[in-house]
């Protein structure tokens, strides 16, 4: 049985990497590096490394929301995606667990 695993990388929206949108610059780099896909996601709001709050509310002075990347692959992918990402991520939480991929279709 494979050992599958679920990379989380908690960044913000307003991340850059060499003054592309980091959480594309991350996609890009999931389909380059070949693994099976990548989700990300947005959250209405969250409270950051700086204990800031993050809101999409109108009335706030920022749209820097949270954002979660999710990418489930095979252990070995995942832990060299890792290191990748350790390499230029500024600020962030990175995480990645153990998870039983129950049904996966694709054409």
């Amino acid at each position: 049985m494979k050992k599958e695993k679920l990379l989380r990388i908690f960044i913000d929206s307003e991340d850059k990497h060499n003054g592309e949108p980091l959480w594309k610059f991350i996609l890009k780099s999931v389909k380059e590096k070949g693994l099976a896909g990548a989700t990300v996601l947005k959250a209405a709001a969250g409270i950051g490394s700086h204990s800031e709050i993050h809101t999409a509310n109108v009335l706030a002075l920022s749209f820097n929301l949270p954002l979660v990347i999710e990418i489930i692959d095979e252990e070995e992918k995942i832990e060299n995606f890792v290191k990748f990402v350790d390499s230029i991520l500024e600020e962030g939480l990175v995480t990645v667990q153990n998870v039983e991929v129950k049904i996966y279709r694709h054409r």
